[in-house]
Protein backbone atom coordinates (compact mmCIF):
# COMPACT_ATOMS: atom_id res chain seq x y z
CA UNK A 1 0.00 0.00 0.00
CA UNK A 2 2.86 2.41 1.24
CA UNK A 3 4.42 2.02 -2.81
CA UNK A 4 0.87 2.23 -3.92
CA UNK A 5 0.23 5.80 -2.53
CA UNK A 6 3.89 6.57 -3.46
CA UNK A 7 3.76 5.46 -6.86
CA UNK A 8 0.32 7.72 -7.32
CA UNK A 9 1.51 10.22 -4.85
CA UNK A 10 4.83 11.65 -6.08
CA UNK A 11 3.40 11.81 -9.95
CA UNK A 12 0.16 13.70 -8.15
CA UNK A 13 2.04 16.09 -6.43
CA UNK A 14 4.05 16.97 -8.88
CA UNK A 15 1.45 17.75 -11.60
CA UNK A 16 -0.93 19.60 -8.73
CA UNK A 17 2.59 21.59 -8.17
CA UNK A 18 2.40 22.64 -12.30
CA UNK A 19 -0.89 22.85 -11.84
CA UNK A 20 -0.85 25.89 -9.23
CA UNK A 21 1.85 27.34 -10.40
CA UNK A 22 0.23 28.21 -13.55
CA UNK A 23 -3.15 29.01 -12.56
CA UNK A 24 -0.97 31.30 -10.29
CA UNK A 25 0.84 32.80 -13.15
CA UNK A 26 -2.92 32.98 -15.09
CA UNK A 27 -4.42 34.55 -12.81
CA UNK A 28 -2.20 37.28 -12.40
CA UNK A 29 -1.59 37.27 -16.59
CA UNK A 30 -6.08 37.58 -16.82
CA UNK A 31 -6.11 40.36 -13.73
CA UNK A 32 -3.55 42.64 -15.49
CA UNK A 33 -5.71 42.14 -18.78
CA UNK A 34 -8.76 43.04 -16.95
CA UNK A 35 -7.13 46.32 -14.74
CA UNK A 36 -5.25 47.36 -18.39
CA UNK A 37 -8.91 47.20 -20.33
CA UNK A 38 -10.56 49.19 -17.01
CA UNK A 39 -7.70 51.71 -17.38
CA UNK A 40 -7.81 52.18 -21.11
CA UNK A 41 -10.02 55.92 -20.75
CA UNK A 42 -8.77 56.47 -17.31
CA UNK A 43 -4.90 57.04 -18.01
CA UNK A 44 -5.87 60.72 -20.20
CA UNK A 45 -6.83 62.77 -18.56
CA UNK A 46 -5.63 60.23 -15.67
CA UNK A 47 -8.27 59.85 -12.89
CA UNK A 48 -6.48 59.10 -9.96
CA UNK A 49 -8.79 57.74 -7.45
CA UNK A 50 -10.51 55.73 -9.69
CA UNK A 51 -7.57 54.15 -10.68
CA UNK A 52 -5.96 53.51 -7.06
CA UNK A 53 -9.64 51.78 -6.20
CA UNK A 54 -9.38 49.94 -9.16
CA UNK A 55 -5.39 48.52 -8.21
CA UNK A 56 -6.62 47.96 -4.75
CA UNK A 57 -9.12 45.61 -5.72
CA UNK A 58 -7.30 43.96 -8.31
CA UNK A 59 -4.28 43.34 -5.99
CA UNK A 60 -6.93 42.15 -3.19
CA UNK A 61 -7.80 39.55 -5.80
CA UNK A 62 -4.01 38.57 -6.89
CA UNK A 63 -2.65 39.04 -3.52
CA UNK A 64 -0.09 41.16 -4.63
CA UNK A 65 1.25 44.63 -5.42
CA UNK A 66 -0.71 46.59 -8.60
CA UNK A 67 0.30 49.71 -10.23
CA UNK A 68 -0.71 51.73 -13.10
CA UNK A 69 1.93 54.11 -15.07
CA UNK A 70 1.30 56.21 -18.08
CA UNK A 71 3.27 56.19 -21.41
CA UNK A 72 5.95 57.74 -20.03
CA UNK A 73 6.02 55.09 -17.13
CA UNK A 74 5.44 57.90 -14.63
CA UNK A 75 3.41 55.91 -11.30
CA UNK A 76 -0.35 56.79 -11.61
CA UNK A 77 -1.77 54.53 -8.99
CA UNK A 78 -0.37 52.04 -6.90
CA UNK A 79 -2.12 49.11 -4.66
CA UNK A 80 1.00 49.55 -1.96
CA UNK A 81 0.44 53.49 -1.92
CA UNK A 82 3.63 54.54 -3.54
CA UNK A 83 3.26 58.58 -4.23
CA UNK A 84 2.03 59.25 -7.95
CA UNK A 85 4.95 60.47 -10.46
CA UNK A 86 7.60 57.70 -9.49
CA UNK A 87 9.11 56.62 -12.22
CA UNK A 88 9.07 52.95 -13.30
CA UNK A 89 10.62 53.17 -16.60
CA UNK A 90 13.85 51.58 -15.74
CA UNK A 91 11.87 48.24 -14.90
CA UNK A 92 12.55 45.65 -17.58
CA UNK A 93 8.84 44.55 -17.44
CA UNK A 94 7.23 47.74 -17.60
CA UNK A 95 9.63 49.00 -20.17
CA UNK A 96 8.80 46.18 -22.57
CA UNK A 97 5.00 46.97 -21.85
CA UNK A 98 5.41 50.37 -22.95
CA UNK A 99 6.77 48.96 -25.88
CA UNK A 100 3.64 47.33 -26.27
CA UNK A 101 4.83 43.51 -25.51
CA UNK A 102 3.32 42.15 -22.48
CA UNK A 103 5.99 40.17 -20.20
CA UNK A 104 5.84 37.77 -17.67
CA UNK A 105 8.92 37.13 -15.92
CA UNK A 106 10.58 35.79 -12.82
CA UNK A 107 13.54 38.45 -11.22
CA UNK A 108 15.20 39.71 -7.79
CA UNK A 109 13.68 42.72 -6.09
CA UNK A 110 16.44 45.30 -4.96
CA UNK A 111 13.53 46.94 -2.95
CA UNK A 112 11.88 44.33 -1.21
CA UNK A 113 15.07 41.75 -0.90
CA UNK A 114 13.73 38.56 -2.34
CA UNK A 115 11.82 36.79 -5.48
CA UNK A 116 8.95 38.51 -7.27
CA UNK A 117 6.79 37.29 -10.06
CA UNK A 118 6.08 40.41 -12.27
CA UNK A 119 3.32 40.69 -15.03
CA UNK A 120 3.00 43.11 -17.22
CA UNK A 121 0.26 44.12 -19.61
CA UNK A 122 -0.04 47.04 -22.11
CA UNK A 123 -2.37 49.82 -21.65
CA UNK A 124 -3.88 50.63 -25.74
CA UNK A 125 -5.83 52.98 -26.47
CA UNK A 126 -6.89 53.80 -30.06
CA UNK A 127 -4.34 50.99 -30.95
CA UNK A 128 -1.58 52.36 -29.21
CA UNK A 129 0.27 51.58 -25.81
CA UNK A 130 -0.74 54.59 -23.41
CA UNK A 131 0.63 53.21 -20.25
CA UNK A 132 0.99 49.81 -18.68
CA UNK A 133 0.06 47.75 -15.62
CA UNK A 134 2.52 45.78 -13.46
CA UNK A 135 1.13 43.17 -11.20
CA UNK A 136 4.14 41.49 -9.00
CA UNK A 137 3.82 38.58 -6.41
CA UNK A 138 6.30 37.08 -4.22
CA UNK A 139 7.85 33.88 -5.24
CA UNK A 140 8.08 32.79 -2.11
CA UNK A 141 4.37 33.17 -1.51
CA UNK A 142 3.75 31.41 -4.72
CA UNK A 143 5.94 28.80 -3.06
CA UNK A 144 4.12 28.42 -0.07
CA UNK A 145 0.72 27.78 -2.07
CA UNK A 146 2.54 25.06 -4.13
CA UNK A 147 3.90 23.49 -0.79
CA UNK A 148 0.36 23.77 0.78
CA UNK A 149 -1.11 22.01 -1.80
CA UNK A 150 1.38 19.36 -1.94
CA UNK A 151 1.45 19.06 2.43
CA UNK A 152 -2.46 18.33 1.33
CA UNK A 153 -1.77 15.52 -0.88
CA UNK A 154 0.76 14.40 1.56
CA UNK A 155 -1.86 14.39 4.81
CA UNK A 156 -4.62 12.77 2.47
CA UNK A 157 -2.16 9.90 1.28
CA UNK A 158 -1.36 9.77 5.41
CA UNK A 159 -4.67 9.26 6.30
CA UNK A 160 -5.25 6.84 3.52
CA UNK A 161 -2.22 4.71 4.52
CA UNK A 162 -3.87 4.72 7.98
CA UNK A 163 -7.07 3.69 7.19
CA UNK A 164 -5.71 1.01 5.35
CA UNK A 165 -3.13 -0.05 8.35
CA UNK A 166 -6.14 0.14 10.11
CA UNK A 167 -8.56 -2.37 8.03
CA UNK A 168 -5.90 -4.64 7.21
CA UNK A 169 -4.83 -4.97 10.94
CA UNK A 170 -8.75 -5.47 11.13
CA UNK A 171 -8.56 -8.19 7.97
CA UNK A 172 -4.91 -9.79 9.26
CA UNK A 173 -6.45 -10.27 12.91
CA UNK A 174 -9.84 -11.98 11.41
CA UNK A 175 -7.34 -14.54 9.09
CA UNK A 176 -5.15 -15.12 12.12
CA UNK A 177 -7.97 -15.68 14.99
CA UNK A 178 -8.52 -19.61 13.80
CA UNK A 179 -5.03 -20.16 13.85
CA UNK A 180 -4.18 -18.80 17.09
CA UNK A 181 -6.97 -20.69 18.32
CA UNK A 182 -5.29 -23.71 17.07
CA UNK A 183 -2.70 -22.58 17.73
CA UNK A 184 -3.64 -23.10 22.05
CA UNK A 185 -5.30 -25.94 21.44
CA UNK A 186 -2.49 -28.00 19.82
CA UNK A 187 -0.35 -26.33 22.91
CA UNK A 188 -2.90 -28.09 25.13
CA UNK A 189 -2.65 -31.29 22.91
CA UNK A 190 1.19 -31.31 23.50
CA UNK A 191 0.56 -30.35 27.39
CA UNK A 192 -1.19 -34.14 27.10
CA UNK A 193 -5.09 -33.17 27.12
CA UNK A 194 -6.19 -35.22 24.45
CA UNK A 195 -9.93 -34.90 24.75
CA UNK A 196 -9.61 -31.03 23.38
CA UNK A 197 -10.78 -30.51 20.01
CA UNK A 198 -10.18 -27.42 17.50
CA UNK A 199 -13.05 -25.05 16.70
CA UNK A 200 -13.66 -25.64 12.36
CA UNK A 201 -13.92 -21.99 11.53
CA UNK A 202 -12.14 -19.57 9.14
CA UNK A 203 -11.52 -19.68 5.44
CA UNK A 204 -11.97 -22.92 3.52
CA UNK A 205 -8.14 -23.86 4.48
CA UNK A 206 -7.99 -23.67 7.83
CA UNK A 207 -11.18 -25.51 8.53
CA UNK A 208 -9.64 -28.31 6.35
CA UNK A 209 -6.89 -27.64 8.57
CA UNK A 210 -9.18 -27.80 11.67
CA UNK A 211 -10.79 -30.76 10.97
CA UNK A 212 -7.40 -32.71 10.00
CA UNK A 213 -6.04 -32.12 13.27
CA UNK A 214 -8.84 -32.97 14.86
CA UNK A 215 -8.84 -36.24 13.14
CA UNK A 216 -5.43 -37.11 13.93
CA UNK A 217 -5.87 -36.26 17.59
CA UNK A 218 -8.62 -38.67 17.75
CA UNK A 219 -6.51 -41.25 16.11
CA UNK A 220 -4.14 -40.70 18.71
CA UNK A 221 -6.84 -40.14 21.31
CA UNK A 222 -7.83 -44.32 20.15
CA UNK A 223 -4.29 -45.22 19.87
CA UNK A 224 -3.48 -43.91 23.29
CA UNK A 225 -6.41 -45.34 24.89
CA UNK A 226 -5.83 -48.83 22.93
CA UNK A 227 -2.29 -49.04 24.71
CA UNK A 228 -3.50 -48.01 27.56
CA UNK A 229 -6.53 -50.67 28.20
CA UNK A 230 -3.63 -53.61 26.74
CA UNK A 231 -1.26 -52.61 29.24
CA UNK A 232 -3.60 -52.61 32.13
CA UNK A 233 -5.51 -55.76 30.72
CA UNK A 234 -1.97 -57.62 30.65
CA UNK A 235 -1.20 -56.39 34.39
CA UNK A 236 -4.97 -57.75 35.41
CA UNK A 237 -4.19 -60.87 33.80
CA UNK A 238 -0.79 -61.54 34.71
CA UNK A 239 -1.73 -61.31 38.73
CA UNK A 240 -3.38 -64.91 38.47
CA UNK A 241 -0.85 -66.84 36.80
CA UNK A 242 1.96 -65.08 39.13
CA UNK A 243 0.00 -65.42 42.30
CA UNK A 244 -0.58 -69.86 41.37
CA UNK A 245 2.84 -69.60 40.47
CA UNK A 246 4.22 -68.40 43.79
CA UNK A 247 1.86 -70.96 45.64
CA UNK A 248 3.26 -73.66 43.53
CA UNK A 249 6.91 -72.62 44.45
CA UNK A 250 6.39 -72.10 48.06
CA UNK A 251 4.56 -75.55 48.04
CA UNK A 252 7.38 -76.66 46.21
CA UNK A 253 9.68 -74.84 49.18
CA UNK A 254 8.26 -77.15 51.32
CA UNK A 255 8.72 -80.26 49.88
CA UNK A 256 12.14 -79.72 49.93
CA UNK A 257 13.08 -77.93 52.90
CA UNK A 258 15.50 -80.43 54.03
CA UNK A 259 17.31 -79.85 50.53
CA UNK A 260 19.36 -76.55 50.84
CA UNK A 261 20.26 -76.37 47.07
CA UNK A 262 17.03 -76.81 46.03
CA UNK A 263 16.12 -74.80 48.53
CA UNK A 264 18.17 -71.91 47.72
CA UNK A 265 16.58 -72.43 43.91
CA UNK A 266 13.09 -71.76 45.04
CA UNK A 267 13.64 -68.92 47.01
CA UNK A 268 15.62 -67.43 44.24
CA UNK A 269 12.63 -68.17 42.17
CA UNK A 270 10.39 -66.57 44.35
CA UNK A 271 12.16 -63.46 44.64
CA UNK A 272 12.30 -62.93 40.95
CA UNK A 273 8.17 -63.66 40.91
CA UNK A 274 7.86 -60.83 43.30
CA UNK A 275 10.03 -58.75 40.88
CA UNK A 276 7.80 -59.87 38.32
CA UNK A 277 4.53 -58.97 40.76
CA UNK A 278 5.91 -55.30 41.69
CA UNK A 279 6.88 -54.56 37.35
CA UNK A 280 2.90 -55.63 36.77
CA UNK A 281 1.62 -53.44 39.53
CA UNK A 282 3.87 -50.45 38.60
CA UNK A 283 2.96 -51.06 34.68
CA UNK A 284 -0.79 -50.78 35.52
CA UNK A 285 0.30 -47.53 37.61
CA UNK A 286 1.99 -46.43 34.50
CA UNK A 287 -1.25 -47.56 32.42
CA UNK A 288 -3.37 -44.81 34.60
CA UNK A 289 -1.10 -42.06 34.33
CA UNK A 290 -2.97 -38.80 33.62
CA UNK A 291 -6.38 -39.99 34.68
CA UNK A 292 -7.50 -37.83 37.54
CA UNK A 293 -9.45 -40.80 39.73
CA UNK A 294 -8.54 -38.23 42.66
CA UNK A 295 -9.13 -34.63 42.40
CA UNK A 296 -6.35 -32.54 43.28
CA UNK A 297 -6.08 -30.20 46.41
CA UNK A 298 -3.56 -28.02 48.11
CA UNK A 299 -1.33 -30.79 50.10
CA UNK A 300 0.85 -29.99 53.01
CA UNK A 301 4.24 -30.91 51.97
CA UNK A 302 5.64 -30.97 55.59
CA UNK A 303 2.88 -33.55 56.30
CA UNK A 304 3.53 -35.66 53.50
CA UNK A 305 7.41 -35.59 54.02
CA UNK A 306 6.58 -36.84 57.26
CA UNK A 307 4.56 -39.30 56.72
CA UNK A 308 6.50 -41.01 54.14
CA UNK A 309 9.56 -41.02 56.59
CA UNK A 310 7.30 -42.93 58.74
CA UNK A 311 6.28 -45.65 55.66
CA UNK A 312 9.67 -46.62 55.01
CA UNK A 313 11.48 -46.01 58.59
CA UNK A 314 11.38 -50.06 58.96
CA UNK A 315 12.95 -50.63 55.78
CA UNK A 316 15.27 -48.06 56.29
CA UNK A 317 16.44 -49.52 59.35
CA UNK A 318 16.72 -53.26 58.05
CA UNK A 319 19.12 -51.82 55.08
CA UNK A 320 21.19 -49.71 57.62
CA UNK A 321 20.65 -46.14 56.63
CA UNK A 322 19.18 -43.60 58.35
CA UNK A 323 16.11 -41.60 57.46
CA UNK A 324 15.34 -38.10 58.45
CA UNK A 325 13.83 -34.74 57.78
CA UNK A 326 15.65 -31.99 56.35
CA UNK A 327 14.20 -28.68 56.20
CA UNK A 328 11.10 -28.23 57.79
CA UNK A 329 8.66 -26.28 55.31
CA UNK A 330 5.69 -25.75 57.17
CA UNK A 331 2.90 -23.85 55.52
CA UNK A 332 4.60 -25.22 52.18
CA UNK A 333 1.61 -26.41 49.86
CA UNK A 334 1.52 -27.71 46.58
CA UNK A 335 -1.44 -28.60 43.89
CA UNK A 336 -1.77 -32.33 43.44
CA UNK A 337 -4.00 -35.50 44.34
CA UNK A 338 -2.51 -36.81 47.93
CA UNK A 339 -2.61 -40.03 46.36
CA UNK A 340 -0.15 -39.64 43.55
CA UNK A 341 2.21 -37.76 45.24
CA UNK A 342 2.74 -40.40 47.58
CA UNK A 343 3.40 -42.80 44.97
CA UNK A 344 5.62 -40.36 42.99
CA UNK A 345 7.29 -39.80 46.41
CA UNK A 346 7.45 -43.33 47.79
CA UNK A 347 9.17 -44.43 44.49
CA UNK A 348 12.23 -41.84 45.12
CA UNK A 349 12.39 -43.01 48.48
CA UNK A 350 13.03 -46.64 47.57
CA UNK A 351 15.22 -45.66 45.00
CA UNK A 352 17.44 -43.56 47.72
CA UNK A 353 17.51 -46.04 49.81
CA UNK A 354 18.18 -49.25 47.32
CA UNK A 355 21.35 -47.30 46.56
CA UNK A 356 22.37 -45.84 49.72
CA UNK A 357 25.45 -47.55 51.83
CA UNK A 358 25.57 -48.89 55.22
CA UNK A 359 25.27 -46.29 57.69
CA UNK A 360 24.53 -43.46 55.63
CA UNK A 361 21.41 -40.74 55.89
CA UNK A 362 18.53 -40.21 53.37
CA UNK A 363 16.86 -37.12 53.74
CA UNK A 364 13.36 -36.08 52.88
CA UNK A 365 13.12 -32.15 52.39
CA UNK A 366 10.44 -30.26 52.00
CA UNK A 367 10.36 -26.68 51.03
CA UNK A 368 7.41 -24.12 49.13
CA UNK A 369 7.05 -25.62 45.33
CA UNK A 370 8.59 -28.53 46.32
CA UNK A 371 9.54 -31.30 47.80
CA UNK A 372 13.08 -33.43 47.62
CA UNK A 373 14.65 -36.87 48.61
CA UNK A 374 18.66 -36.80 49.21
CA UNK A 375 20.88 -39.42 49.14
CA UNK A 376 24.69 -40.43 49.67
CA UNK A 377 24.57 -43.34 46.69
CA UNK A 378 26.44 -43.90 43.72
CA UNK A 379 24.55 -41.01 41.74
CA UNK A 380 24.37 -40.76 38.36
CA UNK A 381 27.11 -40.15 35.79
CA UNK A 382 27.18 -36.95 33.17
CA UNK A 383 24.25 -37.45 30.89
CA UNK A 384 22.43 -39.51 32.56
CA UNK A 385 19.60 -37.05 34.01
CA UNK A 386 17.31 -37.63 31.48
CA UNK A 387 17.73 -41.03 30.53
CA UNK A 388 17.12 -42.96 33.37
CA UNK A 389 13.57 -41.45 32.98
CA UNK A 390 12.80 -43.61 30.32
CA UNK A 391 10.91 -46.92 30.53
CA UNK A 392 13.30 -49.97 31.93
CA UNK A 393 15.98 -47.76 31.38
CA UNK A 394 18.45 -47.87 34.37
CA UNK A 395 21.26 -45.81 35.33
CA UNK A 396 25.08 -47.14 35.39
CA UNK A 397 24.63 -47.72 39.28
CA UNK A 398 21.78 -49.33 38.83
CA UNK A 399 23.14 -52.33 35.93
CA UNK A 400 25.54 -53.79 38.63
CA UNK A 401 23.96 -52.91 41.79
CA UNK A 402 20.56 -53.90 43.21
CA UNK A 403 17.96 -55.27 41.17
CA UNK A 404 14.57 -53.13 40.08
CA UNK A 405 12.64 -53.27 37.91
CA UNK A 406 13.40 -49.31 35.93
CA UNK A 407 10.15 -48.04 36.31
CA UNK A 408 9.87 -46.53 39.74
CA UNK A 409 11.30 -43.12 37.95
CA UNK A 410 8.94 -43.25 34.80
CA UNK A 411 6.17 -42.75 37.56
CA UNK A 412 7.01 -40.55 39.79
CA UNK A 413 7.75 -37.70 36.75
CA UNK A 414 4.27 -39.61 35.35
CA UNK A 415 2.53 -38.43 38.25
CA UNK A 416 4.25 -35.30 38.57
CA UNK A 417 3.36 -34.02 35.06
CA UNK A 418 -0.23 -34.84 35.19
CA UNK A 419 -0.58 -31.74 37.69
CA UNK A 420 1.80 -29.62 35.27
CA UNK A 421 4.71 -30.42 37.93
CA UNK A 422 7.94 -32.36 37.47
CA UNK A 423 10.64 -34.91 38.92
CA UNK A 424 14.19 -33.56 38.56
CA UNK A 425 17.52 -35.17 39.41
CA UNK A 426 20.46 -33.36 40.27
CA UNK A 427 24.08 -34.07 42.12
CA UNK A 428 24.76 -33.06 44.72
CA UNK A 429 28.04 -31.89 46.37
CA UNK A 430 30.32 -34.39 47.91
CA UNK A 431 28.40 -37.55 46.12
CA UNK A 432 25.26 -38.77 45.67
CA UNK A 433 21.57 -37.53 44.39
CA UNK A 434 19.33 -34.92 45.11
CA UNK A 435 15.52 -36.47 43.27
CA UNK A 436 13.02 -33.50 43.58
CA UNK A 437 9.80 -33.21 42.65
CA UNK A 438 8.82 -29.88 41.74
CA UNK A 439 5.00 -28.74 41.63
CA UNK A 440 2.75 -25.89 39.30
CA UNK A 441 3.95 -22.43 40.56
Amino acid sequence: MLLALIALGVPLALSLRDRVNSEVRGQAQSQAQVVATSAAELIEPPRVRVLDRLAGNSAESVRGRVIVVNSAGRLLADSAGEPVGTSYADRPEVRSALRGHGEQITRPSETLGTEILATSVPVFEHGRPRGAVRITQSVAAVNRAVRSSILDVAALAAIVLAMGLVVGWLIAAQIARPIRRLDRTARRVAGGDLEVEAVVEGSTEQRSLARTFNEMTGRVRRLLRVQQDFVADASHQLRTPLTGLRLRLEALGERFRDDPPVEAEVEAAMAEIDRLSHMVDELLILSRAGEHDVPGEQVDLADVARRAAERWGATAAQRGVGLELGRDGDGATGWIAPPDLDRALDALVENALLYSPGGSTVTIDSAPGEIAVLDRGPGLTAGEEEAVFERFRRGSAGQGGPTGTGLGLAIARELARQWDGDVTLTPRDGGGLRATIEFAR
